[in-house]
């Protein structure tokens, strides 16, 4: 039996819609009782997101060179570290 459009959510676009799907099935998996039917789909979904958002990250990375995200040091931290 094929699903329903209505109970299958769209893929998400854009890099906040796929962050958005992520933050709320990882807030629903953590605060729901377990429901394996409702685990996979929820599954699904969420690597579809992380597609996305993996995609979206790879590009900029490949836009800007990945120097230009790379983490910087602060230079506030090193005046807050002294002994």
């Amino acid at each position: 039996m094929a699903r329903s459009a209505s109970r299958s959510p769209a893929r998400p676009v854009s890099y906040r819609d796929a962050y958005a799907a992520l933050t709320r099935i990882a807030t629903e998996l953590e605060h729901s009782e377990p429901d394996l039917d409702r685990v996979l789909p929820l599954i699904e979904e969420a690597q579809a997101a992380y597609a996305v958002c993996r995609g979206r990250i790879e590009a900029l990375q490949a836009a800007l060179g990945e120097e230009a995200l790379a983490p910087q040091d602060d230079p506030d931290e090193d005046t807050d570290e002294q002994d």
